[in-house]
């Protein structure tokens, strides 16, 4: 069942996406630097951050799979097999 978050990245447009995760990214690396330098009040906020961006990335992906063509569709599937095989 995927979360509330994830139903309300649904609703964004391409670009609101990708502004979206532009500015997270951002957030996180300013928090980064503030953590290494004087401390969070609240470290565990650097995990929430990074776990929205993966759910941003995810969903940007989520798009792009669902605009390829059957040809690359077919060849995806052709790379991750071969990449099952390597392991």
């Amino acid at each position: 069942m995927p979360s509330k978050k994830t139903i309300e990245l649904q609703d964004f447009s391409k670009d609101d996406l990708l502004n979206e995760l532009a500015e997270t990214e951002t957030q996180y690396q300013k928090m980064k630097f503030d953590h290494a330098t004087k401390g969070l009040e609240n470290p565990l906020v650097l995990r929430e951050v990074r776990r929205d961006i993966a759910r941003l990335k995810t969903e940007v992906r989520r798009r792009e799979v669902i605009e390829m063509s059957e040809d690359q569709l077919a060849k995806r599937s052709r790379i991750r097999a071969r990449r099952r095989i390597k392991s």
